[in-house]
């Protein structure tokens, strides 16, 4: 432990609160019952610490506390709310709860109680049930893919589930995603859902080697994305509260998680939302110190507007939250190194949380939403650069060195308008590639893209060097994110359920599931780290979003839950099969971790749009040929049919097979097979 203020807080209540003058603490135990109560309360003093501006604190030992008791508490600050009266008191969470406790709340407006286990004469972090929080067991990160291997499994915890009589939106938890993992685990929420019983394990099954968790940390809101962050060193309470248990154990949960996703290689990426807060500590306690709203500030505020220049400068958008300040300074505590010191205080504020974050759930990496948002260039690169030490330190204790554990971390950026000066300056290690799903929905779709040729859509979707990316570990590529509100953002299989509306309609989800495939052939021979929304793998389509462009409530599509009933369609379950033998080939070829591309054909005949590419050298290539259009070889299925691919890589050295249907090609046959429309084959070494 580093930072000053976590070393604090294991034997003293500390709040650091600038704009606060008489702080309290609000103490007492929890009593289950009809409505739960807040029992044994009594009101202690803060004192200022001396030597440490705006840091507040009162000894555990001197609280008058049982040993091997745990306790709820808050502590009761003047509200700083703008336009909130300034002598009003009101009650906040500690800022640096690792669990809140939203069985308790003075009234709906007010904030969630912390719990703290008093034991020995220490504070001790724990879950609502007084289990301590602890470490993750040791793990070998050697074992973990490195960025150009690396495949992301973007999960939501907001799932379909279908009970007798209809269908409602469930809470997948930490248990029931170790339930996807593990074939001998039961899902605690979802218990019918065949992808995750007992003997199945869809996403270790699936074979990714990285799952990004949206949002992970607490959140004032019902779970559906999880970008409303209040509590942003608790992992979420609803995450760690199957339905019909007693209490939450987000931070057991999400421990146990961590220690089978490594067991399995699978790196753990955290997504953080460092741009706001909605409804955290620091909204009442210290708001002109901490946050500002941007809407209402002058010009000449510093943390008024977003990272764009020129024209697209514009004020940061809240989305109904409280902006984090990044630039304005303070003299103040600083709890990194305690003492005094002039700083934004909201900088090390995340510089802690993240401390948090990799010590007691071994993050493997983060994904940050927003940078335009977070507005600060120099802050990213601070935290990029913290994040990288700490997991430099735990991959240095076996035995790897400083490049094979910055190989093996990443600090993605998520802009869709791609600044790329922020990797350019080592601010960041990689940016979402929006720009490849535009490209690829445009190919997919046999169109060419805005201000491209078709041309140059396909050569720019594969090589994001094209871009203006460096390398393939900078780019992070999607078909589609949970960021699926707009033309082109559906889930992929919608797309091209605009074209083939029949659900029933067996050749046309043949149709669609055809297009999928070549998608994910696209994705997963591109350069770059293919990224995978749940649900896409199998052809899920949107809920609340329909062909006719209904949606059935406020937020729209951005909260439609992944349905993995779904995976009982057989022809979902072919292209099922086809991206699990792709994911197969691009964690384990040596040509999907390089960089080299080389374009062998293009057929631009009227009515066929046909490419063949290259990955990797000529010894042991990856070769795709990706037919964008309705062509198709002529009497496709007569032996001597052919379509001829020129410049074939030693195309007589070798035996060769077809990954997607993981098939062996006939002798002298290679570069020679037929074309079928909207299909890619990918052909590698037997």
């Amino acid at each position: 432990m580093d930072s000053n203020l976590l070393k604090r807080r294991t034997t003293h209540f500390t709040l650091w609160a600038p704009q606060q003058t008489s702080p309290e603490l609000v103490i007492g135990t929890f009593q289950f019952g009809a409505p739960p109560l807040h029992v044994g309360r009594q009101k202690l003093p803060l004192s200022a610490v001396q030597g440490a501006n705006d840091l507040w604190e009162i000894a555990a030992a001197n609280c008058g506390l049982l040993d091997a008791t745990v306790y709820h508490y808050w502590f009761e600050v003047n509200d700083t709310r703008p336009g909130s009266d300034p002598h009003s008191r009101v009650l906040i969470t500690d800022p640096l709860t690792c669990t809140p406790d939203w069985r308790l709340q003075e009234t709906n407006d007010e904030q969630p109680a912390s719990v703290i286990l008093f034991r020995g004469g220490q504070l001790v972090a724990c879950d609502q049930d007084g289990t301590p929080v602890t470490e993750p067991a040791d793990d070998d990160p050697a074992k973990l893919a490195t960025n150009n291997f690396t495949i992301i499994y973007e999960l939501p915890t907001s799932w379909m589930r279908r009970p007798r009589g209809g269908a409602e939106r469930g809470v997948g938890t930490f248990r029931d995603i170790a339930a996807m993992l593990d074939p001998n685990l039961t899902p605690p929420n979802f218990d019918e859902l065949e992808a995750a019983q007992k003997g199945h394990a869809h996403i270790a099954e699936l074979g990714i080697n990285a799952i990004e968790l949206l949002p992970p940390a607490d959140s004032y809101y019902e779970r559906q994305w999880g970008y409303g962050t209040s509590h942003m060193y608790a992992p979420d309470t609803q995450l760690g509260q199957p339905d019909y248990y007693s209490w939450a154990t987000a931070n057991g949960d999400l421990r146990q998680l961590t220690e089978l996703c490594h067991r399995l290689n699978i790196r753990l990426i955290a997504d953080v939302v460092m741009a706001f807060a909605r409804s955290g500590a620091y909204e009442r306690a210290s708001y002109d110190t901490f946050h500002i709203d941007a809407d209402k500030a002058p010009d000449s505020d510093p943390d008024k507007w977003n990272s764009r220049q020129g024209n697209d400068r514009k004020p940061r958008m809240n989305f109904g939250s409280a902006l984090w300040r990044f630039v304005q300074e303070t003299t103040t505590y600083d709890p990194i190194g305690g003492g005094n010191a002039t700083f934004a205080p909201a900088r090390n504020l995340h510089v802690v949380a993240q401390e948090r974050w990799i010590t007691d759930f071994h993050i493997d990496g983060y994904r940050i939403d927003s940078v335009e948002n977070v507005a600060n260039w120099d802050f990213l690169e601070v935290f990029t650069n913290s994040a990288r030490t700490r997991f430099r330190d735990r991959c240095a204790t076996h035995g790897l060195s400083q490049n094979d554990a910055n190989a093996r971390f990443l600090v993605v950026g998520e802009e869709l308008s791609l600044p790329l000066d922020i990797l350019h300056q080592r601010r960041i290690t990689a940016l979402w590639n929006d720009r490849f799903r535009e490209l690829l929905r445009c190919a997919v779709l046999g169109i060419a893209a805005d201000n491209e040729s078709f041309e140059s859509t396909v050569m720019k979707m594969v090589d994001c060097r094209r871009l203006g990316f460096d390398d393939m570990a900078q780019a992070v590529n999607y078909i589609g994110s949970h960021d699926v509100e707009g033309s082109h953002k559906e889930r992929i299989a919608t797309t091209f359920r605009y074209q083939f509306p029949k659900v029933d309609d067996a050749n046309q989800n043949n149709e669609i599931g055809k297009r999928v495939k070549l998608a994910f052939s696209c994705l997963l021979t591109a350069v770059g780290i293919p990224m995978i929304l749940a649900g896409d793998e199998f052809a899920d389509e949107d809920h609340l979003f329909n062909i006719h462009g209904n949606v059935t409530n406020d937020s729209g599509k951005q909260i439609d839950p992944v349905d993995f009933t779904r995976l009982a369609d057989p022809w979902r379950q072919d292209v099922l099969s086809c991206v699990k033998n792709l994911i197969q080939i691009r964690k384990t070829h040596p040509s999907l971790g390089v960089n080299d591309t080389k374009w062998l054909h293009h057929d631009p005949t009227p009515g066929r749009q046909i490419y063949a590419w290259q990955r990797g050298g000529d010894d042991n290539p990856i070769v795709v040929v990706a037919n964008f259009s309705d062509f198709s070889t002529a009497d496709p299925f007569n032996p001597s049919s052919e379509y001829v691919v020129p410049n074939w890589p030693r195309p007589n050295d070798f035996a060769w097979k077809e990954v997607c249907l993981n098939r062996p090609v006939d002798e002298g046959r290679i570069g020679r097979e037929p074309i079928f429309p909207w299909e890619a084959k990918v052909y590698v070494h037997r």
